[in-house]
């Protein structure tokens, strides 16, 4: 698929056909290719935990699901062949930042005008949307319940150094296929040239 149909191709789905697993070559494709986004100093201070078996999936909605029990998350409803969750290290980007090529002696944050750790893995999960429409697969990027993530790494074995920033969920579409241009805001509405 040519690299402007990916972008036009791609949506987020919610709904897959969880009787087909995702091929593990196209597994390993988007978690290799998530490696690949750009990172801040080069620090690469991201983590993928990959989650393809119907066990681990449950068990992702279970530490997910809220303590009322409650189910307003896709993180607790997902059913998809397909997990792949995201985290960022922010204290791989404040090491490297302390090291003498970037100038700095310290592990302050109070110079990073954004947290480029989120924004890095950030971009490692649209690589790995991008990776997904490619390989005609459809995926959606979804969050996990902020209360829940001490749950989440307790249940996975997460270390406390990595903050995950959500979720992928991924599979063969059951979804139609719809036209979103009509919702999409116009170039117009969002770009400014030479001024805001």
């Amino acid at each position: 698929m040519e690299f402007q149909d990916v972008v036009r191709r791609r949506r987020m789905i919610r709904t897959y056909d969880v009787d087909r697993p995702v091929p593990p070559e196209i597994v390993d494709r988007m978690v290799d290719n998530a490696v690949r986004a750009p990172s801040a100093g080069f620090s690469q201070g991201w983590g993928f935990l990959v989650l393809d078996t119907p066990a681990d999936i449950d068990w992702f909605r279970e530490a997910c699901r809220p303590a009322d029990g409650s189910a307003d998350y896709l993180a607790v409803t997902v059913q998809a062949p397909l997990l792949i969750v995201v985290h960022s290290n922010k204290d791989v980007y404040l090491d490297r930042y302390a090291q003498p090529d970037k100038g700095f002696t310290d592990r302050s944050e109070t110079r990073w005008p954004a947290p480029y750790w989120d924004i890095d893995a950030g971009m490692a999960a649209l690589l790995i949307l991008q990776t997904a429409t490619d390989a005609g697969l459809g995926a959606c990027f979804f969050g996990l319940p902020r209360e829940r993530i001490p749950n989440y790494r307790a249940a996975f074995g997460v270390p406390d150094e990595f903050h995950p920033i959500g979720a992928i969920s991924a599979g063969y579409s059951t979804e139609p296929v719809h036209d979103l241009r009509a919702k999409r805001k116009r170039p117009d509405e969002v770009i400014h040239r030479g001024r805001w």
